[in-house]
């Protein structure tokens, strides 16, 4: 999955930059290839990038609970002594 997510990001990137530089001499296609790039980016990079990094996570441990606002403030006055 990272080779994969670094793949499309060097994609994305080179995408932006070829249009970028088409863009001067033919507007249309620098355009066209400027908006696949950030339409790549947006639908496919960032849906896999935080799937990736979110898979083996649980949400209870960012919720704010009980046990967590009690965990907090036990770390804070550990802190101030």
């Amino acid at each position: 999955m990272k080779y994969v997510l670094t793949i499309l990001l060097v994609l994305v990137i080179a995408g932006t930059c070829v249009g970028f530089f088409i863009k001067p001499t033919d507007y249309e296609t620098g355009e066209l290839i400027i908006g696949l790039s950030i339409a790549l980016g947006v639908f496919i990079l960032m849906p896999l990038f935080i799937y990736h990094r979110w898979k083996n996570r649980s949400v209870k441990e960012y919720m704010l609970t009980k046990e967590n606002i009690e965990k907090m403030r036990d770390f804070s006055k550990d802190k101030k002594l």
